[in-house]
This record gives C-alpha cells, structure tokens and sequence, in this order.
C-alpha cells in the first residue's frame, strides 16, 4: 500500500454522525439510475465496482439521516451525479487541459435547470445532461422558485468555476490561500450542498435566506467540508491526479513548510470555522430572527436547517472513515464523542481533543486591549503601479472642509479641522482618481470623508457606551437615508445623517432603479458591518481569520468605491461579466490587498490607542500564536500574491472573459480602463497611507481616540 504523505490530524467534531435506515434502499436506487442514465458501464468513467467502492448511499444516509426514502434517494442520485461530473469532466477536459471543449460542455449544462419546468430542454448528449434533467424534472416541484434561483446558481459555480481548476492545472499555478478559499466554496459544491440540505429538511425563509447570519452558516459549512475533504483526498488529487486545487498543497506553497504542517494548518482553520459556524448560530442567527419578525414555523424551519448542516459535517467525516476514495488510515471516527472505547479512543485522548477545541475557542476571546506595540512597521510593499494625482487637489480640500462643516460632522466631537487636515481625504481621492474633473473629485472625497467618520463614529460612539442597539437604529436610519423610488427622506438628526442625504441626492440624480438599488446596497452592506465589528467589540472576540478578511471589504467599503468606479460604464458592460469569476477575483484581489494596507499602517493607532481587535496582524497573531514581526511577515507574503493575482488575472483571465462574453471593441476598451482605474486605486490608497498624519506615531501621542472636549455627538432616541 502507497505510503500516507502525512498522518491525518485529531478533527474537532462535536456531532455524532447518525446513520438513515433507508441507506439499502438508496443504494440500490442510485445504482440502477446511475445505469440508467449511462454512467457505470460504457461510460468511460465508471464501472460498477468504482460506484460501489464509492458508496454514496451511504455517504447520503450519513449526511441526511432524518430523511425519508424517496428524498433519501432523491438526494443520493444528485451525489452520484455531481461526483460523476468531477470524474468526467477530469477524464475529457482537465487531463487533455481542453479548456474550450470543457467550456462549451459546461455552457449547456444551465439548459437544463430551467426556472419554469413548462421551459422545454434539450436533447441531452451525454450522461452529465441526461442526469441533470431528470434530477431537476424531480426535485424542483417541491420548492419555491426563490429555492430553484439560489440552487441553480450554486449549480452553475459548481460546474463553471471547473474551468478555474483547469486554467490553473495548464499553467501550473497554486492559488493564494484567500483565492483559494473563495474559489473552493465555488467549485467544491458545498453550497450546493447546503441546497440539498434544505430539501431535506426544510427551506430557508426568503427573507433570511440572504442575510450575514445565514450565508456565514453556509460558508463555514462549505469551508469546514472543503478542509476536511483536502485532508483525506490529498494523496489521490495531488499525487495520483495532478490536481493543484487543494488546501494542503496551497499553504504548503504558501507557507514554504513540510506537508504535515500543511495538514495540522488546514485542520486548524477547519476547526476555526466550525467554531464560527456555532457562534454564528448561537448568536447572530436569533438576533436576525427577532429583526425580520420570522414567525414560529420560519424559525423552527432555520433551526432545521442548521440542525441538518451539523448532521452534514459529521456524516460526511464518518462517510471520508470509510469510502476507498479517500486516504484515511489512522483516521478517528467521529464515535469517541459519544464516549465510545477502544484503539485510540481513550479517555485521555477524548480529554486532549476537548481541552484542545476549549483553548483554541477562548483564545479568541481573551486579547488584552491598549497594548504597547510602537509604531507601526512597514514592510517593503510590492506596488507595480505608479501614483498620479489629479491637478485639481489643492483646490479640493478646502472645499471639503467647508462640505463637512456644513454637514455638521465637525461639530458632533468626534472630528474637527485639525483630525480632518491630518486625514486629508482629498489627497486620497486624488491618487485614486487622477483624471477627475472638479466636480467628481469633490464628490469622491466626500464620499470618503463620510465613510471614514462613520467608521470612527461607530465605535467611539456606541462602543464606548455598549450599545448596541442605538447603533442597530443609527443604521436602519441611514438605509432610510437612501431613498429608491421617490419616498419620504428622514429627517437628519446628525451630521452623518445630512451628509449621507446629500451625497445620495447629488450621486443617484441621473441612476436608475436598478443602479440605485444596487448602490444602496453597497452602502448597506458597510454600515451593516460596522455593527458586526461593534458586536465583537462588545463581546472581545478576535475574529476568525476567513470571516475577517471577507468582512474586511465590508468595512472597508469596497462595494461602494466598486460602484463608484463604475459608475459611466453604461449597457456596453453587460452585468454577467462583472458577475464572473475572474472579474471578481479580480476586485478582491485589489480590495484585500488595500484592506491589508490599512491594517498593516494602523498597527498602532488600533491596538495601542483605540483599543481595537479588527486588525488582520492582530488576527494572524491570535490564531497562529504568534508576536507582530512574525504576524506581520505573513499578511505581508498575503498581500504580495494578492497583488500578483490581480496582475494575473488582468494579463491572462480577463482576456478570456472578453472572448467568453464576446465583448465588442467598446466594451473591452471600457474594461481596460476599469483596470486603469484599479490600478490608480490601488497606486492612491498606498499613496495615501504613506503621505497622511493618521497614522503616524506622533500624530497618534498627540491626538489619541477620544470625544473632543465639550461635545457630545447627537444620536437617535431609542422610543
């Protein structure tokens, strides 16, 4: 037998698996579907022994074991199909790297999950097709049509983000460790999975179906099964198949370390999002349930749900224990948490496991505040792109004064004409736009003025009084801000009220519906996660590293200078193409990369002065154990392969967009200018950072966090 390239690590997995009675019967009815739609035998993939070995009954009866038959069924013949879409797609296209065969066998694939079951199919051509209509004539009468949208699209990133996969195999490429993650959740069919685990169970409310709280129960879901299936499926993926899309191998690159420090890495963030997913549920899940008023049934119907997801986690561990697709020798099963004995199942060992997953939790929650650091360190930062600024700076900031003046937010104690010169937001908006006219540069330092006071205001405000609940109202108030179609505006209490009100009226006037929905939302989803922050704040919890980062572009604001940076592209972007993969990898690679700018400057001003645990250095620090200089190499190294992601994907990805989404002349000039444009973003924000007072150490001894003397910032009453 081939020698293991590591021994598998002790998994944290406090649910015990639970094993469906029906699981004969599934077996039995995938096997004959499977033949039926000519999978097993002829089909160049799979033989009948393969599909046995596999044993996807039983993978199904221990992911969903509260099912009844017919969906038990149902459910197994859906695995069956996908992981024969993985085998076939890697015998035709991944391994002849046949990336336009791959891509016009995939875009047939959406025909066949028409919204509308009156919508008439093609023809299938293969076993994937034929599989995928039956699956879909089956299943989709027992939900609703918001169901049928959601688990479609988890459908299509599924199969399309397979060419990703195969882009990166014909380059040879291992992707960064955020890259990966993102594009795991894609292509790895978690989410997808998730889908099947509300049929099974019950369906999400549609009006909590998109929110923080449930798409985070999603994500860590689909994070921890991704982790967990890179630990077993390494041996086979990375040495037998070639394959470059796999956890260990991604931070065995990243971290430059042996294989077996790879793999206990994977399983502590595994770990890290399983604990996520239980705080998640534990706190922020009833919180969005008292805030969309969901009635006993919906409720009972979240906790199903999620009561379904934990079953996932530990039948789909006991499933990898036992199926020969996997490495799993020396592997625990996940019985020992029911106490069971025998060969290292110990006491002790179950005592080291639970002492373990307890110390790792409360690390998180026992950072000390206002520590000493010293100023912040600045490594050398790798910026291929050069700065401009627009001629038109000098002139813009003291028109920026007089805007926040008579907005009110230098009056309110939180900001005055010393903090705002010394933040000097105008120089930011200069470098990120260079070629504004006049008029566009004030708007963008305006924009960026409100913002950062809001993200100064939140904390210094309500945190210093603990209340989260005013900051709640403050937010929902600054939605009313934002009207849509004509509605009464709110009356402002405050100066970040008022200069919202304005800035929406001046930058919306010529939107329409769609576009002004869409910014809305750019601006929600920011000042949303400015609760987020506070309520980790109140409760001292360091984040987790991946639920950090991805909330990092919230507070950061990215959707809204995405949106700003957008804005004048007109019909000749259709909005798939910012929609896809590449394009967004593209933006993120950008925002993470600015995002981790700020964290790395503000070092200081955070930890020492304000007392603040929304640092990626401080994450790093807490989860790896580890001091700043060591931390700060790692969100170093990070930022490096963003950037050079970003380059990657300019010069090799979108090129293949253009010709994906046959974009005209104008359309590809439009989007060149768009990298331009990120690019000058990203040149400006690092300009910024190095030129302004915010952040240096003796800016910070001089003007530490606080109120100014004498003023009191006016906020909502809570009746």
């Amino acid at each position: 037998m081939t020698q293991q390239p590591f021994e598998l690590p002790h998994f944290y997995m406090p649910y015990p698996a639970r094993l469906n009675p029906h699981v004969d019967e599934a077996r039995a009815h995938s096997t004959e579907w499977a033949r039926e739609m000519g999978m097993l035998e002829g089909s160049g993939v799979w033989e009948q022994a393969d599909l046995d070995a596999h044993d996807y009954g039983l993978l199904c009866a221990y992911t969903h074991p509260e099912c009844e038959a017919d969906a038990l069924s149902l459910i197994t013949d859906w695995y069956v199909w996908v992981f024969f879409f993985d085998d076939h797609f890697l015998e035709i296209f991944k391994r002849t790297q046949d990336r336009a065969g791959g891509k016009a066998y995939l875009d047939r694939l959406p025909l066949f999950m028409p919204m509308d079951l009156s919508t008439p199919m093609p023809e299938p051509q293969n076993p994937v097709e034929a599989g995928l209509a039956d699956l879909w004539t089956r299943t989709v009468p027992a939900m609703s049509v918001d169901w049928r949208r959601r688990f479609a699209v988890a459908t299509e990133h599924l199969l399309n983000e397979s060419l990703w996969e195969l882009s990166n195999i014909n380059e040879g490429r291992v992707a960064n460790p955020v890259e990966y993650i993102e594009m795991r959740r894609k292509v790895g069919g978690a989410p997808w999975s998730s889908g099947l685990v509300e049929y099974a169970t019950a369906e999400v409310p549609a009006s909590v179906a998109e929110s923080r709280p449930l798409r985070v129960l999603m994500e860590t879901f689909s994070d921890a099964v991704h982790l967990r299936n890179d630990l077993f499926s390494y041996q086979r993926e990375v040495e037998d198949e070639g394959e470059l899309s796999n956890g260990v191998l991604v931070l065995e690159k990243f971290f430059g370390c042996t294989t077996q420090e790879a793999a206990d890495t994977v399983n502590d963030v595994l770990t890290s999002r399983l604990h996520q997913f239980e705080h998640t549920a534990l706190t922020e899940v009833p919180a969005v349930a008292l805030e969309k008023r969901l009635t006993p049934q919906e409720v009972a119907a979240v906790a199903a749900y999620t009561q379904g997801l934990q079953d996932w986690q530990s039948g789909g561990h006991e499933w990898h224990l036992r199926s020969s697709r996997y490495m799993n020798e020396h592997a625990v099963s996940t019985a020992p948490w029911r106490g069971l004995t025998g060969p290292g199942t110990s006491a002790a060992d179950i005592g080291a496991l639970l002492a373990s997953a307890g110390a790792e939790r409360l690390r998180a929650y026992t950072h000390v505040p206002f520590q000493k650091v010293g100023p912040s360190r600045l490594p050398d930062f790798y910026m291929p792109f050069q700065v401009e600024l627009s001629p038109h700076l000098n002139d813009a900031r003291p028109r920026l004064t007089e805007w926040m003046h008579r907005m009110g937010m230098l009056q309110e104690g939180v900001w005055d004409e010393d903090k705002l010169a010394a933040y000097d937001l105008a120089l930011c908006s200069a470098g990120l736009d260079p070629d504004a006219t006049p008029e566009a540069l004030d708007l963008s330092a305006q924009w960026l003025a409100w913002g950062t006071y809001g993200d100064d205001y939140y904390p210094l405000v309500f945190g210093n009084r603990r209340d989260l609940a005013a900051a709640r109202l403050t937010t929902q108030r600054l939605s009313d801000c934002m009207p849509l179609d004509g509605e009464p505006v709110t009356v402002a209490v405050n100066g970040m009220e008022r200069g919202l009100i304005d800035l929406w009226a001046r930058t919306t006037a010529d939107m329409t519906p769609d576009q002004r929905r869409t910014f809305k939302d750019s601006v929600d989803v920011m000042t949303e996660s400015w609760v987020w922050e506070l309520s980790n704040q109140l409760q001292n919890r360091v984040p987790d590293p991946v639920d950090y980062l991805e909330m990092r572009r919230a507070t950061f604001g990215a959707d809204l200078t995405l949106s700003l940076c957008r804005m004048g592209h007109g019909p000749a972007i259709p909005p798939e193409v910012y929609r896809s993969g590449p394009v967004r990898a593209l933006e993120n690679a950008a925002v993470d990369y600015a995002c981790l700018i700020n964290d790395v400057f503000s070092y200081q001003k955070e930890i020492e002065y304000e007392g603040e645990i929304h640092n990626a250095i401080l994450v790093v620090q807490n989860f790896f154990g580890i001091d700043y200089p060591t931390a700060l190499e790692v969100v170093h190294d990070l930022m490096t392969q963003r950037m050079q992601q970003f380059e990657h994907v300019a010069a090799h990805e979108l090129p293949v967009v253009y010709e994906d989404f046959d974009l005209t002349d104008e359309a590809r000039e439009i989007m060149g200018n768009y990298v331009t444009d990120l690019q000058n973003w990203l040149a400006g924000i690092l300009h910024w950072h190095q030129q302004v007072d915010r952040y240096k150490a003796e800016y910070l001894a001089r003007r530490a966090h606080g109120f100014l003397p004498g003023r009191a910032p006016a906020v909502p009453v809570l009746s």
